[in-house]
């Protein structure tokens, strides 16, 4: 049987057969570790689409090591994503670590401490303070003067990665850097001042609805992406958020992108680096079992809904800036690991959660969307309306 054929001007340019690249997923199941790992990079690489390393959870010389795992795994191009935000961009010197001495004065009030432990009470799960990490263990690797991201980043320019995906912030700090090094730039965007903040520095805008899973806006893909189109124009945009169907990317491309990013279709594929409970409750989702909320990082984030989350929203805590938020809340949910809770930790997916109904390969997911989508456009996108010009 013949393959289907559904190409634009993205794939021409990164040298991929379909218009569909694997979300750049780091740490987003509890676990840790970064979700989209070099099997599952390479699986979406070898079907024909774009597999996309998340990057944010590795230390430089593990992020080294996970590139040159992947391509161990496939010679088809490949990405690499890393989180651009502030407190990644700060200097070591300057960026509070669990690695450096506490201040002589707690940059977390007193009040939150005292929530978020009645949190852990309520629920019923005892009070367990994470260890405290050795400076090996968060940032020695760093230089000082120099960046967690800048650290990642010389390891991406070093590697020659062909395809670098900024997940959060501008890529301009290092565009320049790597179009000298023959990379091409995604940037992510969730509303049109950041698609017009990031402008040039990027040679595709990925606009993510807030249906999608994991950090997210507050506007639907369907209303955002036409808005960053127009904003950007000419630079081409990719759709994110609820992209886990031909149907969904058909819908996209009909709007104009030249792709989908799609996160939430693959976090269920067997090729996914996280946990089974998450995977689990992933498939038995319906579509208002999601919530946004910024209990785990301080930034607004869709996860499977679970009592922790509940708990929070309920008690008008206000998030504290990524980066506290991580220092606030990191006993907390090393407690809840540690009894055994882990339908608590954080279990990142989109609103599309309540349409997968399987965990199946990456392969068969990106196949099924791809020949969904060719039959649909090759049909006249919908062959139950008729239009004239």
């Amino acid at each position: 049987m013949s393959r289907p054929v559904l190409r634009t001007e993205l794939c021409d340019r990164l040298g991929i057969e379909y218009p569909v690249v694997l979300a750049g997923m780091g740490p987003v199941a509890g676990s840790g570790e970064p979700v989209a790992t070099a099997p599952i990079a390479a699986a979406v690489s070898e079907a024909g689409g774009l597999g996309v390393i998340g990057g944010v959870g590795y230390a430089p010389e593990a992020l080294r090591a996970e590139i040159r795992k992947l391509r161990s795994l496939t010679d088809k191009p490949f990405g690499v994503d890393l989180l651009l935000s502030s407190n990644f961009l700060a200097v070591r010197a300057e960026r509070p670590t669990l690695a450096q001495p506490a201040p002589a004065e707690d940059p977390i009030p007193a009040e939150s401490r005292a929530a978020v432990r009645k949190i852990a009470e309520d629920l019923g799960v005892p009070w367990v303070p994470a260890p405290e990490r050795a400076p090996t263990d968060l940032g020695s690797w760093v230089p000082e003067g120099q960046s967690w991201a800048g650290a990642q980043m010389q390891v991406v320019l070093e590697e020659r990665v062909p395809v670098f995906a900024s997940g959060l912030g501008s890529p301009a700090p290092f565009s320049d850097a790597l179009r000298e090094n023959g990379a091409t730039i995604l940037s992510l965007v969730g509303n049109v001042r950041a698609a017009k903040r990031v402008g040039a520095a990027a040679d595709y805008i990925v606009a993510q609805g807030t249906e999608a899973g994991g950090h997210t806006g507050r506007i639907g893909t369907l209303a955002l992406l036409p808005q960053v189109m127009d904003a950007v124009a000419p630079v081409p945009v990719l759709a994110a958020g609820g992209i886990a169907s031909g149907r969904a990317l058909a819908a996209a491309l009909a709007a104009g992108a030249v792709g989908g990013w799609c996160g939430t279709a693959f976090l269920v594929s067997d090729e996914a680096n996280q946990p089974d409970l998450q995977k689990s409750r992933i498939v038995e989702a319906g579509a208002e079992d999601t919530v946004v909320t910024r209990l785990y990082s301080g930034k607004t984030m869709r996860n499977i809904t679970n009592p922790l989350i509940e708990a929070w929203e309920a008690s008008g805590l206000r998030a504290l800036p990524m980066g506290l938020q991580g220092l606030l809340v990191r006993d907390l949910l090393h407690s809840v690991e540690q009894a055994g809770r882990h339908d608590l930790l954080m279990n990142a997916a989109g609103q599309t959660s309540g349409m997968l109904g399987a965990r199946r390969p990456a392969r068969e997911i990106l196949e099924e969307m791809v020949a969904e989508a060719a039959e649909i456009i090759a049909k006249g996108l919908a062959s139950r309306v008729e239009a004239r010009v």
